[in-house]
């Protein structure tokens, strides 16, 4: 094997060797040697922000006289081309790194440097890329721009496509009356599709959290530089910077109002992954409603069948288990632990910086990541294609003693107990009981008892 080449390469703290064929310089490889720790390096979306930052950093500062038009242009093609994923490999730190980012931001400096130099043309990691910026400023930008983008492109179409197929089974579903279910044990009918009704709720209301936040997400640190002061940037360089992310993305990014608690606080993300915390509860609730109706197919409720997508056993031959909503209660899970750590890094804002921004970074993209694909493998491989097993919800229906529920306003609560009691004693329906202990008619209680009435309130005076 032939031995791997190397180059030379130099910082303020001296020289040392970078493999040949990397586009990254001495402080990246300084921090790969020093944090050989997990394999876990930081997330595609990330690296288009930092990108994109670059980009619209280099614009501004051309645009202020600060850079010259050569490098401004040279720079700005370089950094797209990060922003577009040409250059992922050639990000090889480790997440678990100096808790400001440091080292992230001097990789894609360094990158960019690298790429937009030629012959005749010297660009400076710090000097020409970096210009107005500062780590402290560029990396809590970067975990707001990576944050917004993901959830206006990636989860709220899908947690859309996912409401929209739970708003189509609903209809197809309402006129089936089932048993409904309190502390898992029978209670008064409701139909399939008001059931599904409020896991669509769930989505939505989950959607208008996150996209409330979504606004928050979109003000930038960008222009605070070191300590939330803007040494060494010029005054209109943030505000700039954010109008040219929006122009670019057309996401609303706008300069935030207070560049000290966007240096030394992730509030936002904090909040973010609130949000996003409580929509993984829903999807955890749905799902497990989804497995305890499939269950069976003849020891459990077998109130539906999940589309059938693979086997479930590797010993029980015709087994199939509910496998999509298995692996969207194990996303849950995981959002829930991303949350904690979110938590704990954002309270690690000591006086003007955060020191747990790639952390942060981390957890908060996987957790939007996983949740939009969560939502669109539940709403196309469990919620559009289960069917309904009419037969069986119908007869465990017609058993249900709680029905006498409806009675209560005429019989009084203790007569409607001993009915149901000696129903469910006697495996008799509530109706024929009800006709022999009550005085009403046959084709009154009829009425009262009607499943489908009573999943509309009851029998209306």
């Amino acid at each position: 094997m032939a031995a791997k080449e190397y180059r030379t390469e130099s910082d303020s703290m001296g020289e040392l060797e970078v493999p040949a064929e990397a586009l990254w310089g001495a402080q990246t490889q300084r921090a790969v040697q020093n944090f050989p720790i997990s394999g876990l390096t930081i997330p595609r979306p990330f690296i288009r922000a930092l990108g994109l930052i670059k980009w619209a950093a280099a614009g501004v500062n051309k645009e202020l006289g600060g850079l010259d038009a050569e490098r401004a242009d040279a720079i700005r093609t370089a950094a797209l081309a990060v922003a577009d994923g040409k250059h992922d490999e050639h990000f090889p730190i480790d997440i678990f790194q100096t808790g400001s980012g440091t080292s992230s931001n001097m990789n894609a400096n360094e990158v960019v440097s690298r790429l937009a130099s030629t012959g005749s043309l010297t660009v400076h990691a710090n000097d020409h890329v970096n210009m107005s910026q500062s780590s402290n400023d560029v990396i809590p930008t970067a975990i707001h721009v990576s944050a917004a983008l993901e959830v206006h492109e990636s989860l709220l179409p899908a947690l859309a496509h996912l409401s929209s197929a739970m708003q189509k089974k609903a209809a197809e579903c309402d006129s089936v009356v089932k048993t409904g279910r309190t502390h898992l044990m029978d209670a008064m009918p409701v139909r399939l599709g008001q059931e599904i009704s409020g896991w669509q709720s769930q989505i939505d209301l989950g959607t208008e959290r996150i996209a409330g936040t979504l606004g928050r997400m979109c003000r930038l640190a960008q222009g605070g530089t070191a300590v939330g002061t803007g040494i060494n940037a010029d005054p209109q360089f943030g505000r700039k910077v954010a109008a040219m992310l929006a122009s670019k993305t057309g996401v609303p990014f706008v300069s935030g109002d207070n560049h000290f608690a966007g240096l030394a606080s992730q509030d936002t993300a904090v909040e973010m992954s609130g949000q996003l915390r409580a929509l993984a509860v829903s999807l955890m609730k749905i799902s497990n409603d989804l497995r305890l109706m499939n269950s069976g197919p003849l020891a459990g409720l077998g109130e539906i069948s999940l589309p059938a997508l693979q086997p479930g056993s590797s010993i029980m031959p015709g087994k199939v288990n509910p496998v999509v909503p298995e692996a969207v209660c194990m996303v849950a899970a995981q959002v829930m632990g991303n949350d904690a750590t979110i938590a704990i890094g954002g309270q690690a804002g000591n006086f003007e910086l955060n020191v747990m921004l790639p952390v942060i970074a981390y957890n908060l993209l996987q957790s939007i990541e996983i949740l939009a694909g969560a939502s669109r493998v539940l709403a196309d491989a469990a919620i559009a294609g289960f069917t309904v097993n009419e037969e069986r919800i119908g007869a465990a229906l017609a058993r249900n003693p709680i029905l006498v529920t409806a009675l209560n306003p005429i019989i009084g609560y203790e007569k409607g107990a001993a009915i149901a009691k000696k129903a469910y004693r006697e495996g008799r329906s509530v109706l024929d009981v009800a006709d022999e202990e009550t005085d009403l008619s046959r084709e009154e209680l009829e009425k009262l008892l009607d499943p489908k009435a009573l999943t509309d309130g009851g029998v209306k005076n």
